[in-house]
């Protein structure tokens, strides 16, 4: 048994209120669980079976849920999904899934397109070090949509880059109510936890414009039906307004972006119940990115403008905020956190964008086990030096000490927590 002794600030991650913030308690961790979090007790003492860990002066938050993850992606660019997708590709999702734990304090992550079933084993199995993952598998589009990287020198001979069909990952590009269902089953059948398809053209697609339409409406509801039949929510891209009712009004729970929301789409989606996961950090950050196109570079000035009166009137009208980083640049894997920060710049308060990165999001993406600091849960949590609950930014000025997952620290930050490293990992895939 470890306990973080006194613990200075504790944000619980059950709601968005300040009643789930904490002063001076004990949590004790027992294995890979929580075993019971109260108030201090000052007689505790340490023994063999008890390790006792002064945490007087730290900040202990719930590990960090992803809701919008793209752990193979390095890049946007040609060359990058080249690089990818070549020989040597799995050694930079496995640099990817590193740093996304072990930097950007991301314990869970609901992976929106890439990630096979065969890597989210890899995790489970302790070969790869990396956020236990939830996976979409494919982002369908239609031909000429979101999903479809040709190039903006419009050689459609050429297959698309983004995500190639390779065994336990078939083709995102899809056209037709039938073919839509098919590839719904298809994409079950490899082991998705979500299904996740494209209303709306996007943002770093070559060639689709964001006014225009992807798929159709009798399109999307044949993939919300088989998805719906076989227990899997539908998440949804969608930038423009036109994107954003055909999600809502054909069955989508998660509208993602968001960027062209109105107040009369927040009421709707507010009727049926749907999420947004804004990602508000990549939108904010792309027009400023180097290696855009003219064309690319322009939809992401045009997005980024409207956005955050977008998230600005989900948050009015109370619409569930999931967090989600759509981390498809590489310099954004590891520095996670920094999707907390933009929520709060787009006008959430502190806690409503650390619940919808911790306990809202594990309720949304059906990883119920974690997200929260209580009994019975996975002891996933960061323990900082700083005061990141009120400013995540805090983060990036060495004011995350420790990750831990299951009860293992990945970061040396606390020594009496059970450790692991590369080392032990190559040894694990040595014995086996």
């Amino acid at each position: 048994m470890i306990v973080l002794s006194n613990i200075a600030h504790l944000y619980d991650g059950s709601s968005a209120e300040e009643s789930s913030l904490y002063r001076g308690v004990d949590l004790h961790i027992d294995g890979g669980l929580i075993a019971k979090i109260g108030p201090h007790d000052p007689h505790l003492r340490g023994g063999e079976k008890l390790s006792l860990v002064d945490a007087s002066q730290w900040t202990v938050v719930p590990g960090l849920i992803d809701c919008h993850a793209h752990v193979t992606v390095t890049g946007i660019t040609g060359e990058a999904m080249e690089i990818v997708n070549g020989p040597m590709g799995l050694a930079h999702i496995e640099k990817v899934l590193y740093t996304t734990l072990v930097d950007g304090g991301v314990t869970t992550a609901r992976d929106i397109g890439g990630a096979t079933h065969a890597l989210k084993n890899l995790v489970d199995e302790g070969i790869f070090i990396g956020p236990r993952l939830r996976i979409a598998i494919c982002m369908l589009s239609t031909t000429g949509g979101h999903a479809d990287f040709r190039g903006p020198d419009r050689c459609h001979a050429a297959l698309s880059k983004l995500w190639p069909p390779v065994p336990g990952r078939p083709s995102s590009i899809v056209d037709g109510p039938w073919e839509c269902r098919k590839r719904v089953r298809e994409i079950a059948a490899c082991g998705a936890d979500l299904i996740k398809l494209c209303t709306s053209p996007g943002v770093a697609s070559p060639s689709d414009h964001l006014e225009h339409q992807d798929f159709s409406a009798e399109e999307i509801r044949a993939i919300c039906e088989e998805a719906e039949a076989r227990g899997l929510k539908v998440a949804a891209h969608a930038h423009s307004l036109a994107g954003i009712r055909l999600a809502i009004e054909n069955g989508v729970h998660d509208i993602q972006h968001i960027s062209f929301m109105d107040e009369a789409m927040v009421e709707m989606a507010d009727k049926r119940g749907c999420t947004v996961t804004p990602t508000s950090w990549v939108l904010n950050t792309l027009p400023d990115s180097p290696g855009l196109s003219d064309f690319v570079r322009d939809k992401a000035k045009r997005a980024a403008e409207v956005h955050s009166r977008a998230v600005d009137f989900a948050r009015q009208g109370g619409l569930r905020i999931l967090a989600g980083t759509d981390a498809v640049l590489a310099p954004m894997h590891g520095r996670n956190w920094l999707e907390l920060t933009h929520l709060i710049g787009d006008g959430l308060s502190p806690l409503r964008a650390w619940h919808g990165m911790t306990g809202l999001a594990a309720e949304e993406i059906g990883q119920d086990d974690t997200g929260t600091l209580a009994p019975g849960q996975r002891a996933d949590f960061l323990v900082a030096t700083a005061p990141v609950i009120d400013d995540p930014a805090q983060f990036a000025a060495g004011g995350l000490l420790e990750v831990v997952q299951d009860g293992v620290g990945h970061r040396g930050g606390v020594p009496e927590i059970p450790q692991r490293s590369y080392s032990d990992t190559v040894a694990r895939v040595l014995i086996d």
